[in-house]
């Protein structure tokens, strides 16, 4: 299924993993995992945010996914399910 992740780090432990060298480390480790199909970088509600497009095979991929993350960037980790416009187009289908 294709999903969103988006990561909304910690301010004050983003700033560390800066400072440690460790963000592009960490960020490479889920572009790596999650093979991303696109990757965007920005800011929401004040925090680096990234917006990482991906398969998510299976489900019990999203520990290994989430937990560096969290463990390293006090992150705020959301998957959502998303649609490109091929898949749009075949859902509008089904309705007949």
């Amino acid at each position: 299924m294709r999903c969103m992740l988006k990561l909304e780090l910690d301010t004050e432990a983003g700033n560390k993993a800066i400072e440690t060298g460790m963000l592009p480390k960490i960020m490479q480790q889920v572009l790596d995992k999650t093979k991303a199909e696109a990757a965007y970088f920005s800011t929401e509600s004040g925090r680096r945010t990234a917006f990482i497009f991906f398969d998510l095979v299976d489900a019990s991929d999203i520990p290994v996914i989430a937990e560096p993350a969290f463990a390293n960037l006090g992150a705020r980790v959301t998957f959502t399910p998303v649609m490109n416009s091929d898949d749009l187009r075949k859902g509008l289908a089904q309705l007949g």
